[in-house]
């Protein structure tokens, strides 16, 4: 691709096609998404939340998941930067009748799209399909590998209330193991100079994560002592094979966020989640909703991130 700079013109190269997960991206290339969608949140602001940014581009979505926020989110960002939107879900589309992801995927690229935002349940897949198209690939989530869009959400909305990211310490509480969001989330950070720490039953804490670089607890007031963040996972039932753990009710009691947990914590913490939320399991809702909680901001922002994503890898900021 050709050079790309922020929207203010600022002289930074953007050079990837895709974006497919935080592991591949650089700590530079990160800082310069957040920048981007910086420039974009105040579009959201206005009273008509409208730019030309993206007019003439046509983004399409390929979901094979089910998905309320993530698709609604970037559904919102593309029409904020005035582009062109389709939607595919695998229901409607030629999947069900035998049709491969590839020639799905070249059958859109033959219409001219810009973008196509891609979740599945197989990890890999976007990346698969960034092999074989010309257009923009976004993972909107895939499998239980990573979720970058959600990973950059997040540490936008940790640096806009904490200032910043290096010298952070987060604490990320639930299914790390089934998790795409704590994987995105664990890459960023540590790039960026945050010290992560994870939180769960044993059974909920994938083999030699260490090796990311994180800290391994089971004990909620040992984590989240000394927290700046603490990051809710939703125990994802829909993906676990077998019993991890005996009861929701003793999960909720060992590691659910509550008021009462939270007195270990320091008074200026941070509490978020990807959602959705099961209230009453990872998180009380009197905790989701209290002056710690900063989850509706997390959506907010996800307009913001997204706007940003789009208008990079549609190549809408080349250089003619």
């Amino acid at each position: 691709m050709k050079q790309q700079s922020l929207p203010e013109h600022k002289s930074v190269e953007w050079k990837r096609k895709d974006i497919l997960g935080l592991e591949e991206l650089t700590a530079r290339e990160i800082e310069f998404i957040l920048e981007t969608a910086e420039s974009f949140r105040e579009v959201s602001l206005r009273p008509i939340r409208k730019v030309p940014a993206l007019r003439g581009k046509t983004i399409i979505t390929l979901f094979f998941e089910p998905s309320t926020r993530t698709r609604m989110s970037f559904e919102l960002a593309a029409k904020r930067l005035s582009a062109d939107t389709a939607n595919i879900s695998s229901s409607t589309s030629s999947v069900v009748k035998g049709e491969t992801l590839k020639d799905t995927a070249r059958n859109i690229e033959a219409m001219k799209v810009d973008v196509i935002i891609i979740r599945h349940s197989m990890a890999g897949a976007p990346h698969l399909l960034a092999r074989e198209v010309s257009p923009g690939v976004i993972n909107a989530g895939d499998g239980a590998h990573e979720h970058p869009t959600q990973g950059l959400i997040d540490i936008f909305t940790m640096k806009e209330k904490k200032g910043k990211i290096k010298g952070l310490k987060v604490v990320i509480i639930g299914d790390i193991a089934h998790s795409r969001v704590a994987r995105s989330n664990i890459w960023g950070l540590r790039k960026l100079g945050a010290l992560v720490s994870v939180v769960a039953p044993p059974t909920l804490i994938p083999a030699e994560i260490e090796r990311m670089g994180v800290r391994v607890c089971h004990s909620i007031k040992e984590a989240i002592s000394d927290a700046d963040v603490i990051n809710v996972l939703r125990i994802q039932r829909e993906r676990q094979k077998a019993g991890f753990f005996p009861s929701i009710r003793e999960y909720h009691q060992l590691f659910g966020i509550t008021r009462k947990s939270l007195e270990s914590a320091p008074f200026d913490v941070l509490i978020m989640h990807p959602g959705p939320i099961n209230r009453g399991v990872e998180l009380d809702g009197d905790v989701a909703d209290g002056p710690y909680s900063v989850i509706l901001d997390q959506v907010t922002n996800g307009l913001a991130v997204r706007m940003a994503v789009l208008y990079l890898t549609s190549g809408a900021g080349e250089k003619r």
